[in-house]
């Protein structure tokens, strides 16, 4: 019997990361935009997925400083994958991971994406930096992986992770790095023909232009993926009609969550008092309903032994 039991649930894993993987590859490839929401745990899953987005990034960079990490590869992989597990759990939608650059080399990279496909990953994004690796944002030293062993960190993931819809993304550090759009291009073609089913193309930029001069460039040879931190302010029109594939929106749950707990911190300490905040914090029954503690209530009628009343 719990053999059984072992089977049909790995089964079902199996049949949910098949479905997702799909799922994930179908919002990259479709010639609609579409649009991830960043999560960092199993909470700011759940509310993204009800507020109807399709699809999650699970940041490195939110999940880092979460544990009280810099975004430098500070996290160890194990940590990421044990966060990113507690976010499928949570959710029925496809999550696309931040990888940073894959922990290492080939083999760190190989085994970092299977572990992440085993706990219900439909996909990574593995950038094409040297190992640590240091935020985009931070500071100007950003030193770029060789392209030839990039390619074979991307070959290596295509090659272990047994499931031909998992989605694998490559991401491009050049603009970062302070060089140019034929840098950029080259990487892409060979991140392209190295296996990737999409590329990221990153800018730290405070408007759209270079994004949208490499889009031209590319000529969609593979979906292109951005992520407008800081060309925010772009209209989204002008990725439409660069068909862009995906935008993600890397790191504002996590942001969000800072701003509002440091507001309600700041009211407490002031007011010596709750009353003030409590129409401007979630409800109780809001947080049970996102953690579907009615299915808790249901099982327990099905499965806990009914006490009469008045019983001694």
């Amino acid at each position: 019997m719990i053999g059984d039991v072992t089977i049909t649930a790995n089964s079902n894993n199996a049949t949910r990361q098949a479905s997702t993987a799909s799922a994930l590859r179908t919002l990259v490839c479709s010639n609609e935009i579409a649009f991830l929401m960043e999560a960092h745990d199993a909470l700011s899953a759940s509310v993204a997925e009800a507020a109807g987005f399709r699809g999650l990034w699970a940041s490195g960079l939110s999940i880092s400083s979460c544990l009280g990490y810099r975004d430098a590869n500070e996290a160890s992989w194990t940590e990421i994958v044990d966060a990113v597990h507690r976010i499928v759990e949570a959710t029925q939608i496809p999550v696309l991971v931040d990888g940073d650059s894959g922990f290492g080399n080939f083999n760190n990279a190989r085994l970092f994406a299977r572990k992440l496909h085993q706990r219900g990953a439909a996909g990574v994004c593995v950038e094409d930096k040297s190992f640590p690796k240091k935020n985009s944002f931070v500071a100007d030293r950003h030193s770029l992986a060789e392209i030839g062993e990039f390619c074979g960190r991307l070959q290596a993931i295509r090659d272990h992770v047994p499931d031909p819809e998992f989605v694998v993304v490559a991401r491009i550090e050049a603009l970062i790095a302070g060089h140019g759009q034929d840098e950029a291009l080259t990487r892409a073609h060979a991140y392209a023909d190295a296996g990737a089913d999409a590329i990221l193309i990153h800018s730290r930029k405070p408007d759209a232009a270079e994004i949208l001069a490499f889009s031209r460039a590319w000529r969609n040879r593979l979906p292109v993926v951005i992520v407008p931190t800081k060309y925010y302010s772009a209209p989204v029109a002008q990725y439409r009609a660069a068909q862009i594939s995906t935008v993600i929106w890397a790191n504002h749950n996590m942001r969000a969550a800072i701003s509002a707990m440091r507001q309600v911190c700041d009211r407490i300490i002031r007011e010596e008092s709750t009353a003030g905040i409590e129409r401007d914090v979630a409800t109780l029954e809001d947080l049970f309903d996102l953690l579907k503690y009615q299915e808790l209530s249901a099982a327990e009628q099905k499965y806990l032994p009914q006490i009469a009343s008045g019983a001694r």
